[in-house]
């Protein structure tokens, strides 16, 4: 039997993660549309067009 612990769900491994990095000048050249935002204290770089080009600082 099995030890109790869950499978897990499939859709767990599709979701983009976000890079956090020291240095976000190279991701932001990863593609044309990526932007550097600054959120209550943390910097991102956010892409609308393809959403798995995101990363955060701090």
């Amino acid at each position: 039997m099995a030890s109790g612990l869950s499978p897990v769900p499939k859709f767990y491994w599709k979701a983009a993660k976000m890079k956090i990095r020291n240095s976000l000048k190279s991701l932001k050249n990863r593609h044309r549309d990526c932007r550097v935002i600054r959120r209550r204290g943390r910097t991102y770089v956010i892409n609308k067009t393809n959403r798995r080009f995101k990363a955060r600082q701090g």
